[in-house]
């Protein structure tokens, strides 16, 4: 683990947070009938299939998963890096009159969820669209809103939020450590030289 850098949820918390999420999704939509679960890449997908498998366990029945890229619905194309296109999965049946649960690990500035809502708007019309995220840490940009979160965190612009999973990385963690400098940020720095005085330190940070 980086200096600086510690585990704020584990695998045991994890499971339970989603497990919550799970039972509110099944409460606030009457047992889940019409919902569709979208992750957002590339965490936001073995989430969303977690959850889809924990509603199947309560209810007996398959629930519908699947996964939203937002590559080309990104309000920063023009400054951030190339970035590879995602896979967006749409389950049978399609989105139209469906309860569409859009998942995320990280819920930040609300830009990433802004692009999925314009992806959605291209792909169907859902009866209604819910946001579920495993950590809300703050810090809007945007009047967004999540409606299912697995842990509220507090946190400051100097500060990054991690989310591990088994999935993708071998285990389940969310972690809490110092900001990393975006690529755009670092490739656009001058020589310290000709950097004029700043009063306040460098705020930039990944998660969006």
């Amino acid at each position: 683990m980086p200096e600086g850098t510690r585990a704020v949820l584990e695998g045991n918390e994890i499971n339970r947070a989603l497990t919550r999420i799970a039972h509110e999704v099944l409460e606030r939509t009457k047992g889940g009938q019409d919902v569709t679960l979208l992750g957002i890449p590339s965490r936001g997908v073995p989430l969303a299939r977690r959850l889809a498998r924990l509603i199947e366990r309560v209810e007996d029945r398959t629930v519908p998963a699947g996964s939203l890229d937002i590559t080309m619905y990104r309000d920063d194309l023009r400054s951030a890096p190339v970035r590879a296109l995602g896979r967006t999965e749409i389950p049978v049946g399609g989105l139209d009159d469906r309860v569409v649960v859009l998942v995320d690990d990280v819920l930040f500035s609300g830009r990433t969820v802004r692009a999925a809502l314009d992806a959605l708007g291209d792909l169907g019309r859902p009866r209604a669209v819910q946001l579920a995220v495993l950590v809300d840490r703050g810090h809007r940009e945007l009047p967004i809103r999540a409606d299912y979160v697995g842990k509220n965190l507090p946190t400051s612009l100097r500060e990054s939020v991690t989310v591990r999973l088994d999935e993708t990385d071998g285990y389940d963690a969310v972690l809490l450590g110092p900001a990393r400098p975006s690529p755009s940020t670092t490739l656009n720095r001058r020589p310290a030289a000709e950097e004029p005085p700043s009063s306040s330190p460098s705020t930039t940070e990944g998660n969006d």
